[in-house]
């Protein structure tokens, strides 16, 4: 085992051990307990061997942290660089990438033969494993587990989740051995707190030392009548108390960019930071703004000089990364950030503030899980530095203390797979494997693993509907059947119709003063006998019989319910394979995939990368991108890789050919639609124009002031829009069967875009 200049922790050299003994690892541990540690002992290994590990991120900023960190460490000649749009010695001994890069490798697209790509590679790092729960994203984990080669020893960190073990025991049936290593243990205990705005020069304990909810915590008053923006903040209150208890520097978690700004400007005034700390960070600032020059007239610029900063998805990512470096000399005391901050990136604290444990979503307010309430708390205390690190819990009118207090004290939630199909994985497999292999691949998912979990309410509920069965299972005194008690049900309903038509007739004849017919006498007669008839049937005078009636409805009740269970128990049983074979009929019925083997234009679509691959094809081999200038082309992608956004905004005017574009396009979106409509496909097809003024701009080399002044909005969101557009023009310039003169024009457009601050990670 590489000996480290300091002593391990169990978990650490258990987990070290099983890699000395080639076997694969799944290291669950809270965050900040140093699961790094048994990453370096893997790279110190492949070094020493002359072999090669690939370290992978679910970020593209972490992945450039790392391979920063790396560099210094191991040397830069050692460490390579590969994310969607950077390659730096990509044959080194250490390459860092993010985990859809290493995905793509596998399947052997764009990167080249997979033989190739994986030379020599004995060890892949999957960081931040429980990534595998992100809705977007969470195929990509199990597709690289999955198709690994069994020779490359598989380390998967991951935070704390609920099970581990069946993720471990998923890795070990579908890739090699496979060895748990899970602790609880945190080197540095968190201390949980909590603001009450009724006694706000105070942070509140929020247990007693015996685990209780401390009973000195008030709940606190709604508002009523009371608009948002009067509403009192406490922000400086709770900061101010962080000072005097020397729990600074922390990280203020709150679920809003605008409020993150706000907060940050409350606190300017605090005086947290020293006159020498203040001269230490104008040197900084200085530095670091002549190495990006575009960051001269931030309008953050001075809160920094004040100890705050703010750190969200809105902001330019050269000016987050400045924040960080800040923030991890002990420089920056607050820092007002999303929860996005709180997925691995370093930025060691000593405290932790969550402003509220409930979040907004697209579908409304929820509860924070106790998974992303333990991401974001794990953040507090700084191992070799702290004893303790403090988590404090903002009382909002929109929680109860003892909601909070069963938050802190839950478990963290279990991994649940989020993969599905999509038309590039079809492609893929159906190029390299038989329909029937390609199914054996789609049933190794985690999801199909763990399908017994997920099915268990199902089965469970199935299996109250038997009792609920043979628990009514009715006994009839006069030995009749269901089908007994229906008959007399049917001879009486006749009886009861007949005899109100006949009382009908009857009086109407005697309104009219005329006799009755003898049609009528013996349509009577004949009710009559029918009344005979039922009278001597036994459920007539049978004192069970309410209850017969109700125990054929009820079971007939339970009889329809179960039907609907079983078939979604059939649905769920083989969702991912209904999903392929979905994505299958889709590209077949399109001419994409012939006998189940790709055509040309199904290889094309097999090497895309996008939400929706069949969409993007379609699009390209349509022809209507060709004859465009770069800011046109530039400007179209950007329309059709634009999510739709949250706010209905209008959008600046562009160009005429891009507006006659997408046009064109639309028809294409409907026919697309209308296939993934029959086929019970649900993948996107954007057409949001919002930001196509802005890159047709840009393109023709505006200044960034100019595009930034055009629209409320983020920075961070106009870069992250145009990262997004050259992604898909590079895809253009590397994929089979692209006209030239669009290749052409898409590395013009790559040019053009990729220039301060787009081009700063």
């Amino acid at each position: 085992m590489y000996n480290f200049p300091f002593e391990l922790d169990d978990f650490q050299k258990d987990a070290c051990e099983h890699i000395d003994k080639g076997e694969s690892v799944v290291v669950c541990a809270p965050t900040g307990a140093g699961k790094t540690v048994i990453a370096q002992h893997a790279i110190h290994r492949a070094l020493e061997e002359g072999s090669r590990i690939f370290y992978t991120t679910p970020l593209k900023a972490l992945s450039n942290q790392k391979y920063y960190d790396f560099g210094e460490k191991y040397g830069s000649d050692k460490v390579g660089l590969l994310t969607g749009d950077t390659s730096i010695n990509r044959g080194a001994q250490i390459v860092v990438m993010t985990t859809e890069v290493f995905r793509n490798m596998l399947y052997g697209t764009n990167f080249g033969a997979v033989a190739d790509n994986l030379k020599e590679v004995k060890y892949v790092v999957l960081d931040e494993v429980h990534y595998m729960n992100d809705e977007q994203r969470g195929t990509v984990w199990e597709e690289s587990i999955i198709y690994c080669p069994t020779n490359i020893q598989i380390i998967a960190l991951s935070a704390t989740v609920a099970n581990a073990d069946e993720l471990t025991a998923w890795i070990n049936t579908v890739h090699s051995k496979t060895e748990l290593v899970d602790t609880d243990f945190r080197p540095v205990p968190l201390k949980f707190f909590y603001f009450d705005s009724s006694q706000p020069d105070k942070l509140l304990p929020l247990l007693t030392p015996s685990g209780q909810l401390n009973k000195k915590i008030k709940p606190e008053k709604r508002q009523f009548g009371r608009k948002k923006s009067t509403q009192k903040s406490h922000v400086k209150d709770i900061v101010r108390n962080l000072q005097q208890n020397d729990m600074l520097p922390a990280i203020y978690f709150t679920f809003s960019r605008k409020k993150c700004d706000e907060q940050m400007e409350k606190c300017a005034s605090l005086e947290l930071i020293t006159k020498e700390e203040q001269a230490r960070i104008r040197q900084f600032v200085d530095d670091y703004i002549a190495e990006n020059p575009h960051l001269y007239n931030n309008k953050h610029l001075d809160y920094l000089y004040c100890g705050v900063a703010s750190h969200h998805a809105g902001l330019l990512p050269g000016w987050k990364s400045l924040v960080e470096k800040l923030f991890q000399q002990g420089l920056i005391k607050v820092v007002f950030a999303t929860e996005t901050l709180a997925a691995g990136i370093n930025m060691p604290a000593r405290s932790t503030v969550i402003s509220s444990t409930s979040k907004r979503t697209d579908s409304g307010h929820r509860m924070l899980t106790a998974s992303e309430f333990l991401q974001m708390s794990g953040r507090a205390g700084r191992r070799g530095m702290d004893e303790v690190g403090y988590v404090t819990v903002v009382g909002t009118p929109f929680q109860s203390p003892e909601e909070v207090a069963e938050l802190v004290l839950s478990d963290a939630n279990p991994l649940e797979s989020r993969f599905s199909p999509s038309y590039s994985m079809v492609l893929n497999l159906l190029q390299r494997f038989s329909i029937e292999e390609a199914q054996e691949l789609v049933m190794k998912s985690f999801g199909y693993f763990s399908s017994g979990s997920r099915l268990t309410p199902l089965l469970k509920q199935q299996e109250n509907f038997k009792k609920e069965l043979a628990e009514r299972d009715f006994v009839c005194p006069s030995k009749l059947g269901d089908a007994d008690l229906k008959e007399y049900d049917k001879v009486r309903a006749i009886y009861v119709q007949n005899r109100q038509t006949y009382k009908k007739i009857c009086k109407q004849e005697r309104a009219k003063n005329r006799p009755l017919s003898a049609e009528i006498v013996q349509f009577g007669n004949e009710n009559k006998q029918l009344l005979h008839k039922m009278q001597k049937m036994p459920c007539d005078f049978c004192r069970l019989y309410k209850k017969h009636s109700k125990n054929i409805e009820v079971v007939s009740r339970i009889n329809r319910k179960q039907r609907e269970l079983e078939k979604e128990i059939e649905r769920q049983r083989d969702i991912f394979w209904n999903k392929f074979l979905s994505h299958r009929a889709v590209l077949s019925q399109a001419g994409y995939l012939v006998n189940d083997y790709p055509t040309a234009k199904g290889i094309t679509t097999s090497q895309i990368r996008s939400e929706n691959e069949f969409y993007l094809a379609e699009i390209i081999f349509s022809n209507v991108l060709e004859n465009l200038t770069p800011s046109q082309l530039a400007g179209v992608i950007c329309a059709i890789t634009t999510e739709d956004l949250r706010i209905d905004i209008p959008y600046l005017p562009f160009s005429t050919p891009v507006r006659k574009t997408l046009n064109l396009i639309r028809n294409i979106r409907r026919k697309v639609e209308k296939l993934q409509n029959e086929y019970l496909v649900d993948a996107p097809c954007y057409i949001n124009p919002y930001f196509s003024s802005l890159i047709e701009l840009w393109v023709e080399g505006a200044e960034w002031e100019t595009i930034t002044e055009q629209i409320e909005m983020g920075e961070g969101d106009i870069v992250r829009a145009f990262k997004r557009v050259v992604d898909v023009l590079r895809q253009f310039t590397t994929i089979d069967n692209v006209p030239e003169s669009l290749v052409f024009t898409a590395r013009e457009a790559i040019d053009k875009i990729q220039r301060e601050p787009v081009n700063i990670d």
